[in-house]
């Protein structure tokens, strides 16, 4: 069996981790799995090094922003659970 391609061993990297990503995305009703799995798919055949580049940083941008909405959604249920003291001024 031939050794994978870095890039290949890249995409499913990336793949992995936004697929585990996805399995809390707050919103039911956004398909997120299929979004994925359908940006990896309409990108396989690209060859151009440039454009590669490209799609694993859209790729990575996707994952910060995923993990951006998950810490504000945090920090709202918890700001929601201790409601703010009235100042006595």
């Amino acid at each position: 069996m031939a050794p994978l391609p870095p890039t290949r061993l890249r995409a499913i990297a990336l793949y992995k981790e936004l697929h585990r990503l996805g399995r809390d995305y707050p919103n039911p009703g956004y398909d997120f799995h299929g979004k994925l799995r359908r940006m990896f798919e309409r990108n396989k055949n690209l060859t151009d090094p440039a454009e590669i580049q490209r799609a694993f940083d859209l790729g990575e941008f996707i994952k910060k922003e995923t993990l951006a909405l998950y810490s504000l959604s945090k920090y709202r249920a918890l700001k929601r659970m201790y409601p703010e003291e009235q100042s006595n001024s």
